[in-house]
């Protein structure tokens, strides 16, 4: 089966190929470094991870531009709020927001461009749209006028045919049925940063940061450009509509939209103290892995309900597999190979590669992988599973893990015990039983839970496993 996505912009699910070569040049929109970000921001990096995994898994090379928002509206209003800069400011959610990704097992992008390192670039761009007479100026700000664009609307699928002219906003995000013509450059208001441009004093609009560095960094058009589905409208609209007035080009070929994140089937907010971020679910002793497993186990294209019961059962689930792993480097098998079983691992294989081919289907990926988890336990148990079908399970549990990345447990579950002093308590544990001192036995094994670490007797001996 082909890679397809389903594209925003045209309402249908497409076979995808890269416009230049095997290189896929593709935008996401970032964090507005203001705060720390929640799991429903990191629903949608964490999508764009899987989306990443899955195009390298098919052999093409990455240009990824992550953006860092670090001038805007609740950027300048927190920053005077708590008397620093705004560079002061964002560094700190910056850092966190860096954290988080690699807490997460985030692939970072090729590039990540901060846009207050671009505001020349952005200033040059609002030149040149009112030379193209896309724009007017009002109380000295620069606007960009949407009537001048017979295109606007094609993402959102909206008709604005009868937006009414002249209607303008100047804050970077409005109601998603609000149609206005919007700010690309700001008039320099009293305490707030500004730089001098040719367009006036002052700083750009939200919306042309994202047109403005896509283009710089990945040309006038880009294969991929992400986002939550709530930045459908109006912000990739808008950054439609400034980018092909100023190239005349197609802006973006694929439009991946993810869908919004609830928990316990409300809106996620702080009044509810329903509000979460990963640092809060770590500190409340969910693993973060845990997190990522829940975060992808629905299609990016549907809503996803987080509940902390569907956190312990990704733990679960997670420790499945790591079980099933341990049994495949532990277990003694037949010798030979079962040719049902080897047919067996070629079949999963294909069905969770499909799946993922298909508009990034983790739901059915991870369905493939758990039929096929729970064929082979039940082969090993009735002896039909033999040694020489241990290498394709390991291999199918390797690909695997190159896309979902959730078998490793994470650094700080390792920290305390080494591995040899994990195998002498064992062997203390065991010389106990044999001596009939059943209590030190059970200590030992309580003090290695404590630890994080689980023992399991079988019948080949002790296996045992990090949390």
């Amino acid at each position: 089966m082909a890679l397809r996505f389903y594209n925003t912009l045209t309402q249908q699910t497409e076979d995808f190929q890269p416009l230049h070569d095997n290189v896929v040049r593709m935008y996401t929109c970032g964090p507005t470094v203001y705060n720390y970000v929640h799991i429903g921001n990191l629903r949608a990096f964490t999508f764009q991870d899987i989306l990443r995994r899955v195009l390298r898994a098919r052999g093409y090379t990455l240009d990824h531009v992550m953006n860092i928002t670090d001038v805007e509206d609740k950027i300048i209003r927190d920053a005077a709020a708590a008397h620093k800069s705004i560079f002061e400011f964002t560094e700190v959610y910056t850092k966190a927001f860096l954290e988080d990704c690699a807490t997460l097992r985030l692939q970072r992008p090729e590039r990540l461009v901060k846009a207050t390192e671009h505001i020349h670039d952005m200033g040059l761009a609002v030149e040149k749209l009112t030379q193209k007479g896309f724009t007017y100026v009002s109380d000295g700000s620069v606007y960009f006028r949407i009537a001048s664009f017979p295109g606007y609307g094609k993402l959102s699928h909206n008709d604005f045919s009868g937006i009414r002219a002249g209607a303008r906003v100047d804050v970077d995000e409005y109601d998603k049925d609000d149609a206005r013509d919007f700010v690309l450059w700001k008039a320099q208001k009293e305490g707030e940063p500004a730089w001098d441009e040719p367009c006036g004093k002052g700083r750009p609009g939200w919306h042309i940061e994202c047109s403005v560095m896509a283009m710089k960094y990945l040309g006038e058009t880009l294969d991929i450009h992400t986002g939550g589905v709530d930045l459908t409208f109006p912000h990739h609209e808008n950054e439609i509509a400034q980018s092909e007035a100023l190239t005349g080009k197609p802006f973006v070929r694929f439009w991946l939209h993810s869908e919004h994140l609830s928990v316990d089937g409300q809106k996620m907010s702080k009044s509810l103290g329903n509000f979460y971020t990963l640092r809060d679910l770590v500190a409340k002793g969910f693993s973060p892995e845990s997190v990522r497993y829940l975060l992808v186990s629905v299609p990016y294209r549907k809503k996803l309900n987080f509940t902390f019961d569907g956190l312990k059962a990704a733990a679960t689930s997670i420790d499945r597999l790591r079980n099933y792993k341990l049994r495949l480097e532990t277990g003694k098998f037949g010798e030979g190979s079962n040719p049902a079983i080897a047919d067996r691992a070629a079949a999963a294989v294909t069905a969770f590669e499909d799946s993922l081919d298909d508009d990034l289907n983790t739901a059915e990926a991870l369905a493939a992988m758990f039929e096929y988890v729970r064929d082979t336990n039940a082969a090993m148990d009735s002896g039909e599973f033999l040694s020489g079908n241990r290498d394709a399970a390991l291999e199918f549990l390797t690909r695997f893990d190159c896309i979902f990345d959730v078998l490793t447990p994470s650094a700080r579950a390792n920290e305390g015990l080494s591995d040899t002093e994990i195998e002498s308590l064992i062997g203390e544990r065991a010389a106990a039983k044999k001596s009939r001192s059943f209590a030190r036995a059970d200590e030992i094994r309580a003090q290695l839970a404590a630890q994080g670490v689980i023992l399991e007797d079988t019948k080949e001996g002790v296996r045992w496993k990090r949390q």
